[in-house]
């Protein structure tokens, strides 16, 4: 381990993808996430990397997109209005299997909203923000030190699966500082690029799915000729006007996603064992809770908490197990109510579902959480 550092979410994140091997990042700078694009201008010319500031957030998309392709592992970041912007190209992306992350520091909004202000307001954007059907995986830090190793691993999980990850951080986490010991790149497991497994005259198709149903795509400039489109195509990579082919090709996008799942899906439980009630919360509201569980538990109320650090795919099985154990379950996030839906879906009726929401610009308070612990538990006593 090196020493110990005082460092910021955002600069975690960058140096998290140096770590991981980004070395193209393009990006257009919104608060709050500008220190990623600050720090990875700084650290990416040191490593034989590149880092370009384009000239809008569509145009950044487009960018990483094309290093990906040439065989840079490659990342983004912006916040709410530039992630809408991206969504066009994120779904590009997605069809056409092109590995990147993107970084999503969110702020309040809508539109312009307040942009220095934490909000949790993007979740349903980053499931559903593009047209069409298809997967996708999002991962929420609620520290520095997270922020790091979760950078590392949406690039990892970029590689693997062939396509877009998105870190969903929140203001709260982006602008914190702590002390980080970050882990010697010896410690470090990078998941390498797909490589071919044929040559053309052994019949090889760049979209032909492995056995785990991602396709080992070449990089452009290695010899292979590759076409990649938006439109659906078949292993070839040419348009294919099929239905057949067309059912298909979706299918295997979220299959390759939904057969990992219980490997991909990541929750942390605290003080769950006795608990009669718990709180959901991810991201920098996490760390509020917490200390809000604490304070209730030292009053008597049996209440623990199950934090989500993969938003999408959602802990559908862990909310699930949850609801069967306790009475009650209370959701806290800033916005106006988002991830309370998803618990409410997969709770299935087994317990109530509270919502404790914020979306005045302020970060929460424990003991604004703490009361509606107790108002959950009052409501279920009687």
């Amino acid at each position: 381990m090196s020493k110990a550092r005082l460092m910021q979410g955002n600069e975690a994140c960058a140096e998290g993808a140096i770590a991981a091997g980004v070395r193209f990042f393009a990006g257009y700078p919104i608060t709050p996430s500008t220190e990623v694009a600050e720090t990875m201008a700084r650290l990416l010319p040191k490593v034989g990397g590149k880092f370009v500031q384009m000239e809008d957030e569509i145009a950044s998309m487009g960018a990483i997109l094309g290093a990906s392709l040439a065989g840079a592992k490659s990342m983004d970041a912006t916040s709410g209005p530039g992630f809408s912007l991206k969504q066009e190209l994120i779904g590009y992306a997605a069809l056409a299997e092109i590995p990147c992350v993107l970084v999503d520091v969110q702020r309040v909004g809508p539109s312009t909203g307040q942009p220095t202000a934490p909000s949790q307001g993007d979740v349903m954007q980053v499931r559903w923000g593009t047209h069409g059907d298809h997967p996708m995986i999002a991962l929420s830090p609620w520290s520095v030190r997270e922020t790091y190793d979760m950078t590392i691993e949406a690039v990892n999980l970029s590689e693997r699966f062939r396509t877009p990850v998105i870190l969903l951080m929140d203001e709260v986490v982006g602008h914190l500082r702590e002390n980080v010991e970050l882990p010697d790149p010896s410690e470090i497991e990078i998941y390498p690029r797909r490589q071919p497994k044929k040559t053309r005259a052994e019949g090889y198709e760049p979209f032909e799915p492995d056995e785990d149903l991602v396709p080992n795509v070449a990089d452009f400039g290695k010899g292979y000729r590759i076409h990649v489109t938006g439109l659906v195509h078949d292993d070839t990579g040419f348009p294919v006007g099929s239905p057949k082919v067309t059912a298909d090709s979706i299918r295997r996008l979220h299959e390759k996603i939904a057969r990992a799942e219980d490997e991909i899906v990541k929750t942390e439980s605290y003080f769950l064992d006795d608990a009669d009630y718990a709180v959901v919360a991810f991201g920098g509201t996490a760390r509020t809770a917490y200390e809000a569980v604490l304070e209730a538990r030292k009053k008597g109320l049996k209440v623990g908490m199950l934090r989500l650090k993969t938003i999408w795919p959602f802990a559908d099985k862990a909310v699930a197990a949850l609801a069967k154990q306790v009475k009650g379950i209370l959701v806290a996030e800033l916005n106006y109510g988002q991830i309370v839906q998803e618990v409410t879906r997969a709770a299935a009726g087994a317990c109530p579902v509270e919502f404790c929401g914020k979306y005045n610009m302020q970060a929460f308070e424990p003991d604004e959480i703490e009361s509606q612990i107790a108002a959950l538990c009052g409501e279920a006593v009687k």
